[in-house]
């Protein structure tokens, strides 16, 4: 979910582009393959996305990446050099060569002007896949992911694609070790609580039924939003009401960044100094993008899950 525009903006064009996907089978919130890979650095290579199977003859020299989270894996995978343009929403690292080009309304033409042998996309906006096709443009589609797997698959075609295999499975494996010990970390009575993750401040939240849900489920936390009516696909919006009656014992807020939200802010809501996550000090202030992206930082949110869990 990256985020490029004011917040109650962007939650109506997430929901609109998780119910366009559920209605058509897309990856946002169902089981997708994410990708797979054959290769491992030798040329032609043949990758699979979401869009199918995609063969490169040599090793991409410019890629254009039009979504945030496969410009993060990019970078850590050391193919970062080879990128030469991204999508406005990326912005992770520091010094990625960030452009006007829109995720949201992606224009094939403005792509192409890059010169790119290799463009990677999260999604399937306004026909972009089959638009960059017809310009004969290299394309890879890795949607939204639905679990760790899909994470690590995701790195390791990327990885394939670009030559750098061998770098992409050391990230998995950092990413497989520190999560891990970050679930052994926490105390045994932690099986149980019920967490709550705030999307805004409109009170959208997140199930376990998605990416940053099954995180959540490591730990066995127990998720209040799948108790609440989903129209959304996995993204329900609660009510204050509905949050203080179900006293949860951990919340996460992921509307720090675009919100200005706070463990100090939710003091100031109605009956939420009530509740057990505001009296016991568990509230976990997320950066936005790392709680809502499928890279190597959901590492990092992770075990600041952790740290939270056991203080």
């Amino acid at each position: 979910m990256p985020r490029s525009a004011p917040r109650p903006t962007l939650v109506a064009l997430l929901l609109a582009l998780l119910l366009a996907l559920a209605a058509c089978g897309g990856p946002a919130t169902d089981d997708s393959a994410g990708a797979a890979a054959s290769g491992g650095g030798q040329w032609p290579v043949t990758v699979t996305g979401d869009n199918g199977d995609l063969t490169l003859d040599a090793q991409p020299r410019t890629i254009v990446s039009m979504s945030a989270t496969a410009t993060e894996m990019l970078f850590a995978i050391g193919a970062g050099d080879q990128v030469k343009a991204v999508d406005s929403t990326s912005n992770y690292p520091e010094g990625v060569p960030t452009t006007d080009l829109s995720a949201f309304t992606p224009n094939a033409e403005a792509i192409a002007a890059y010169g790119p042998d290799l463009v990677i996309l999260s999604d399937d906006m306004n026909g972009i896949v089959d638009a960059l096709a017809a310009l004969e443009e290299p394309t890879l589609l890795l949607g939204g992911a639905a679990a760790l797997d899909n994470s690590y698959a995701q790195l390791q075609a990327l990885g394939d694609a670009t030559g750098h295999a061998d770098e992409a499975a050391g990230v998995i494996s950092d990413m497989q070790d520190r999560i891990k010990a970050a679930v052994a970390s926490v105390p045994d009575g932690v099986a149980g609580m019920r967490v709550y993750h705030e999307l805004d401040p409109s009170y959208y939240s997140a199930g376990s039924s998605t990416f940053i849900g099954g995180i959540y489920s490591l730990f066995g936390l127990k998720n209040i939003a799948d108790g609440a009516a989903d129209p959304a696909g996995g993204y329900p919006q609660l009510s204050a009401e509905y949050i203080v009656g179900q006293a949860p014992d951990l919340i996460v807020l992921a509307d720090t960044v675009c919100c200005d939200q706070s463990a100090e802010a939710l003091t100031q809501r109605p009956a939420f100094d009530t509740v057990p996550a505001v009296q016991d000090g568990r509230v976990l202030a997320a950066d936005d993008d790392i709680a809502s992206r499928w890279g190597p930082r959901v590492a990092d949110f992770t075990e600041q899950l952790a740290d939270v869990l056991q203080g």
